[in-house]
């Protein structure tokens, strides 16, 4: 049975002591109020990890994760962090290809295959990131467009390695554009990403596959959002800033 994950994204938002508090907020509230079996991933900028990664430590279904690496082991690469770093100061996540990286640091599929080689190699399990542009989406051309992101940036995995990657479909018209896919148009892509899955692993590594959503969820949409066949969970942004609206679509899966 695949897991229900609902990872929230800071983006480049709060200072040391601001993150701190919202994560100790999150982790008391998860204690509280969370009866289901669902996962939280919470993934900060790198300021964080270490301080989080030990509030974490006394709740099993709290997990934290980085929100990129660096492609090589080590070396000159100056501002840059490795998956090895990352996970020493004990992060279990990372999320690649957001389509603001994509967009903004001109991230290519095959650049990305380098990086999810170098995060399962560590022991880091990827959100890998899909989806397409508002251009895209009224081309008609996105099917398209997700398809090649998979072959070119997942595919080359061997099953073993694939079981440990976690997908989130991002439309990107409508992150951080208070836009959201309708339910029906969101269903619409995760069955057909999970059936392109299916045509490359077969139907029980498709059906095991999480695959998230994450264009602007939030409080008032989760619930009809995480009800579709094939939406797993989210990748939260904004609404994750806010200890509140986060736990209250954590808390669509108890």
């Amino acid at each position: 049975m695949r897991k229900n994950i609902v990872a929230g994204n800071w983006k480049m938002n709060l200072g040391y002591e601001e993150g701190v508090s919202l994560f100790s907020e999150i982790v008391n509230m998860v204690k509280d109020e969370v009866i289901g079996n669902q996962e939280v991933v919470v993934c900060s900028p790198f300021i964080h990890l270490s301080s989080i990664a030990k509030l974490s430590a006394s709740v099993p279904n709290v997990h934290i994760g980085a929100q990129n690496i660096h492609q090589a082991e080590s070396g000159a690469y100056t501002g840059e962090v490795s998956a090895s770093q990352v996970k020493s100061v004990g992060a279990q996540y990372v999320i690649l290809g957001h389509s603001e990286r994509r967009a903004y640091f001109g991230e290519t599929d095959a650049l990305l295959a380098e990086k999810l080689n170098a995060a399962l190699k560590h022991g880091l399990k990827p959100i890998f990131c899909i989806g397409e542009t508002k251009e895209e989406r009224e081309s008609g051309r996105f099917f398209d467009v997700i398809k090649t992101q998979l072959e070119a940036g997942v595919f080359h995995l061997g099953q073993d390695d694939f079981a440990s990657v976690v997908l989130a479909y991002e439309p990107v018209w409508a992150i951080g554009t208070g836009l959201t896919a309708s339910p029906e148009e969101a269903q619409e892509v995760h069955a057909f990403i999970r059936e392109t899955i299916a045509q490359q692993y077969g139907a029980e590594v498709a059906d095991a596959t999480t695959i998230l959503y994450g264009g602007s969820a939030n409080p008032s949409n989760a619930s009809t959002l995480f009800a579709q066949k094939d939406i797993d969970g989210g990748l939260i942004g904004g609404a994750s800033l806010k200890s509140r609206d986060f736990l209250e679509i954590v808390k669509v899966f108890n």
